[in-house]
């Protein structure tokens, strides 16, 4: 029994691997600087990046936006935080690659700290 729940909590924890990692090595702070919920960032030409604002309004969450191609603060953080393509969220400490809508509900909503990072 006691070797299934260690399989069990290996599993688990890399599963949440993100946000162990994320208490490790925390990201820069940039969405308290716009004193909003959510940064993200987006380019102009971007159905998601427009189907992510509809959301977000949709769901009163305040938000900031970085056009990456024209903003050169944007660019800089978006390349610190490692973004792979848009749009890049920025919520609760954490990023969501892509528009995932319940990943940033959980992390808007929900629990702060770790239960809200594991959408508890």
């Amino acid at each position: 029994m006691k070797k299934w729940i260690i399989v069990f909590l290996a599993v688990y924890a890399f599963q949440k691997w993100d946000v162990i990692e994320s208490y490790l090595h925390p990201l820069p702070d940039y969405v308290s600087k716009h004193n909003v919920e959510v940064v993200m960032y987006a380019t102009l030409k971007c159905n998601a990046c427009d189907m992510a604002r509809e959301f977000m309004d949709e769901n009163n969450i305040t938000y900031y936006v970085y056009n990456i191609d024209k903003s050169s603060n944007g660019k800089t953080q978006y390349a610190v935080l490692k973004g792979e393509g848009v749009p890049l969220f920025m919520a609760n400490g954490m990023t969501i690659q892509g528009f995932e809508p319940d990943r940033i509900l959980s992390l808007t909503k929900g629990s702060d700290g770790l239960l809200g990072r594991l959408g508890l």
